[in-house]
């Protein structure tokens, strides 16, 4: 088996305010919105909005009711951290930058070099406005 990540689903807090902003940024990560679907997963309680790339689903899905007024934190146990999404170097980085800031997105750091993370490690980093925090990374290995 090879370490390949076929689907995410990201839990939000109210996925009809989280849709426009999605539908702005997963177009600059490389998915095609006339790819995108919708459902309903009855037996497990929550709407799906599914971002379809050849190599990954991207999906953002309804909280169950009893946890709709919890505060998003990516420290919580389970949680997750932040996902980071593979840019092709540094100027792709750069020339994303202000299309993220277009989308809404809260920047939490701007492209640069981070050094604690790696000799040549370049990101951005962001979050979407229910506070989940995402990265668009570079680094020559």
């Amino acid at each position: 088996m090879q370490p390949i990540i076929d689907h995410i689903q990201i839990t939000v807090k109210d996925l009809k305010a989280a849709e426009p902003f999605y539908d702005k940024l997963m177009p600059l990560l490389g998915f095609d919105l006339s790819k995108k679907s919708k459902g309903t997963v009855a037996a497990h309680e929550f709407d799906v909005i599914e971002y379809c790339h050849p190599l990954l689903i991207f999906a953002i899905n309804s909280p169950r009711e009893v946890f709709k007024d919890e505060t998003v934190h990516r420290r919580k146990p389970g949680s997750l951290h932040h996902l980071a999404f593979k840019a092709s170097s540094c100027e792709e980085i750069d020339a994303l930058y202000p299309e993220v800031v277009e989308t809404g997105a809260q920047i939490v750091n701007p492209p640069q070099y981070y050094p604690q993370h790696g000799e040549k490690y370049y990101a951005l980093f962001f979050k979407d406005p229910d506070g989940i925090k995402y990265e668009i990374v570079f680094e020559e290995r």
